[in-house]
């Protein structure tokens, strides 16, 4: 059953960068992704789809030449997944954001737009047409968050407005939930969701949750994005063997996690889940 998300979930991530083929060989070693051509947004750029095992995982984009220019590092794109661009475009505009590029199609795949809210973190719309999103998540290899890092305490203000978001403070973290997700899952893909994250304590309602709201830390805002992996050492390891570096690893009560920035410039995050057990 093809994996489809509902108004409000991230549904689709790509990186841009300026060497498109680099960027295949330094993710396809270290996430055993395969990878075929699509028609990307950009007219002027190529646009490669991400596999794995066969499933869509992501994108990557060529930057067009005037494109290199204005981004001072390639950055992972977070698509938040909408059932009409246009009617959430004016939604975002009326909540004090921008949309930066209005609603386009992408061929007969979907339709995009691109958005900035007010705190200053982009993040683009997913309307979806043939492809309905990011079909392998949450295992090795494939994404498992999209967070948002802000410092901007009404963040969570403009999102509830944009996309009826909620935001639980944990205490250890902030967990931002879109309500009915769960019972989406539940009812397509993951029939016993419930049962097996209760089996390893997580927070209530995590089966609604589609990231994170973290603090910025000397950077400006911005949508990070994390990937699943099996062991995350090894998985260190091998970004550095690939050319990328390894800026951060850390520990929490959940995952073994590592900050990497591949050899272009794309920052994100290797995490290897590991929940307490009853």
């Amino acid at each position: 059953m093809e994996r489809t998300y509902p108004d409000g979930v991230p549904s689709w991530i790509d990186l841009e960068q300026p060497d498109l083929s680099a960027a295949q060989e330094f993710y396809g070693g270290l996430f055993g992704w395969t990878f075929e051509s699509a028609e990307g947004p950009d007219a002027h750029a190529s646009y490669v789809v991400a596999r794995l095992d066969g499933r869509e995982a992501a994108g990557l984009g060529g930057m067009a030449p005037d494109a290199e220019a204005p981004r001072a590092l390639p950055s992972w794109n977070t698509y938040i997944a909408v059932a009409d661009a246009d009617a959430v475009g004016r939604r975002i505009v009326e909540a004090g954001g921008r949309v930066v590029s209005a609603p386009f199609d992408v061929g007969d795949a979907g339709r995009a737009a691109v958005a900035v809210d007010p705190a200053g973190a982009t993040f683009r719309l997913w309307q979806a047409g043939r492809r309905a999103g990011v079909q392998a998540v949450n295992e090795p290899g494939a994404w498992n968050f999209a967070d948002l890092h802000t410092s901007d305490p009404g963040e969570p203000d403009f999102h509830a407005r944009v996309f009826g978001w909620e935001f639980a403070d944990l205490g250890f973290g902030t967990l931002i939930r879109c309500p009915g997700y769960g019972d989406h899952l539940a009812a397509t893909v993951d029939p016993d969701i419930r049962e097996r994250q209760a089996s390893v304590f997580t927070p209530p309602r995590f089966e609604d949750a589609i990231g994170w709201l973290a603090p910025t830390h000397d950077e400006p805002p911005h949508w990070h994005v994390t990937f699943t992996v099996a062991d995350r050492d090894d998985s260190a390891s091998d970004a550095e063997r690939l050319g990328g570096t390894v800026l951060a690893s850390t520990v929490s009560d959940w995952t073994r996690d590592a900050l990497i920035r591949d050899p272009q410039g794309g920052v994100f995050t290797a995490s290897q889940f590991v929940p307490p057990q009853r």
